[in-house]
Parts: C-alpha cells; structure tokens; sequence
C-alpha cells in the first residue's frame, strides 16, 4: 500500500499549499518524488517521532493539514502523548500514516509490530483510524481523512486490489448478501486477503456473508451487518490485532447493545508471541491461526453447528 499511498499524495496532495507532509527518516524508494513536488512543505524530522507530532501540531493550529509518516509502532507508541494532549484535544488536522501495521514487518519483531494500535489510539478524542484492506479502499480511506479535518491515523499493510464480487461501502467493503447464508464474517485489515482466500477455496461463497470494516473506532452496526447477525446467529471475526480495543471486542459489545440473537461467536485475532519466537508475517498469521488453512478450519467447524 506504500507506493498506492506515495501516488495518491503525489497526484492529489502535493500541490496543495495548505498540506505539509514530514517523514520520521522513513520512506526511502517510495517518498521521492512526494519530496520533489513538494520542495520546502517536505520536512524530514530524523529520528524523532515526538517532535515530529509536536511540529505538525503547531503547523495545524496555524491552518495546515500535516502528514505524519513512519513505521506504525514508532509513530504510535512513541507520541502517544503528543498525540493525546497536542493532537487529539485540540482537534487538530494532523494524520498518522503508519506503514506495516500488525505483523506488517516479520522477522524484525516485536518493536517493529503494531497489533495494539488501534486500541492505543482509537480510545483518544476527536481521533479515527482508518484500517484499508485494499488498495481500492485505501483511496477511499484518504478521500474521507482530508475531507474530515481532524485527527487520523491510517495504518498501511500489503494492499492488494478489491477482489472481483466485492463492493464498496461507507463501513469499507462487502460481499453480495446471500439468503442462504449461515455464517456472518466481518474482517479487518489486509488479512481480508486470508479470509477471502478460505472462503472461496471450498466454495462457502453461498453460506457466508462478508463484511470489511476499515473504521475504528466502531460505533455503531450497519444495518446490514445488523440484519445477517440477526438472520445467521453465527459471526466470525478476523483481525491482525490483540482481542482488546479491537474489532471482535467491538462488534460483541454492538451485538450485545442491539439485543441480537446470536448462538455462536467466534474471535481469530492477534495472540502475541505464543512461542516466543520471531519470524514473517505469515509465520505470525499461522502462530495466531490467522492463515488461510486454519481460517477454513473454523469457518467448517461454524456452519457446521
């Protein structure tokens, strides 16, 4: 999703006056020619994340729209702070893009994973986050960050395109609604890619509806979402994320408000480091059975109650 972020700044963003964009010494072989076209309004603030929010708070209070640019745990566990008390509170225009988010960067390890940053930051004020499973949904993503005018943090992961049958909506994206359906999936993230994968391997196409929510935090439940939960009594969530703060964590409390009947609810999320070791994001996926083979699993095991 990098370079589909790099292009949209570049083709949309840039010329733009009012937008500053500043890298935490990051973006190489991606950022080139955002630098180029923006000149002075592209700052490099080196290896200094806090300060970097710190400025981009003091430009945004002055009528800029600032980007703020890193590895997502370096430019949310870091400033936390600073995004609380000088960001958040003050309602400012000031939008974290985080690239790799979840097990985004593999064998580098737990100091370069954020499966804890939407919970971090989405229980701060005026902030929403923004989790794009594709790279169709990322434009859609940024369209809504720069129209809103407020706080934002957009986590990056490996975006690839919609798949054919799926269709946008104004939670992210979905599959058709199916009357035969027996099992509600809602995801988040670009493991999206996983669960599609697992679905169309054994052909549940039929029995599944599928939901992609790119927003959090979640406040409410689309009425579609609302209507197969109620009509399934069967929902599955998947996340690259730790159970709290996040989406199943959100969804159940959304259900339980809502009164729907539901028999079975199960929750695939980030677990950690179960063995304590260190590899790729897909080592990590099947550590917390995020992985295609066990994604099936499950959803076998769902429809057949």
């Amino acid at each position: 999703m990098r370079k589909h972020f790099s292009e949209y700044i570049e083709n949309n963003l840039a010329d733009r006056e009012d937008f500053i964009f500043i890298t935490g010494d990051l973006g190489y072989a991606a950022l080139e020619k955002v630098a180029l076209k923006m000149g002075g309004r592209f700052i490099n603030a080196g290896v200094a994340e806090q300060n970097m929010i710190g400025m981009a708070a003091g430009m945004a209070s002055q009528g800029y729209q600032v980007i703020c640019y890193s590895i997502a745990p370096f430019v949310v566990y870091r400033c936390l702070e600073q995004m609380r008390n000088d960001v958040c509170f003050h309602n400012l225009p000031v939008y974290v893009v985080g690239n790799g988010g979840g097990y985004g960067y593999g064998i580098m390890g737990s100091s370069h994973h954020a499966i804890e940053d939407i919970a971090t930051l989405s229980g701060l004020p005026n902030i929403e986050c923004f989790v794009p499973a594709f790279t169709d949904d990322l434009f859609t993503c940024l369209d809504a960050i720069t129209t809103r005018r407020r706080p934002a943090y957009l986590r990056l992961g490996l975006g690839k395109p919609m798949p054919a049958g799926m269709y946008k909506t104004d939670y992210g994206a979905a599959m058709p609604a199916s009357e035969k359906a027996k099992l509600t999936v809602v995801v988040q993230a670009p493991v999206a890619n996983n669960v599609i994968a697992a679905i169309g391997a054994d052909g549940y196409q039929k029995q599944i509806d599928l939901f992609v929510i790119n927003r959090m935090p979640l406040k409410m439940l689309s009425e579609a979402v609302k209507e197969s939960v109620a009509a399934t009594g069967r929902v599955l969530t998947v996340e690259e994320h730790v159970s709290t703060g996040g989406l199943g964590a959100a969804l159940a409390l959304l259900i339980l408000e809502a009164a729907l009947p539901v028999g079975q609810f199960k929750s695939l999320r980030a677990e950690g480091y179960p063995d304590a070791l260190y590899g790729s994001q897909a080592f990590h996926q099947q550590q917390s059975g995020l992985d295609e083979a066990n994604i099936t699993s499950v959803i076998a095991r769902l429809l057949s109650f």
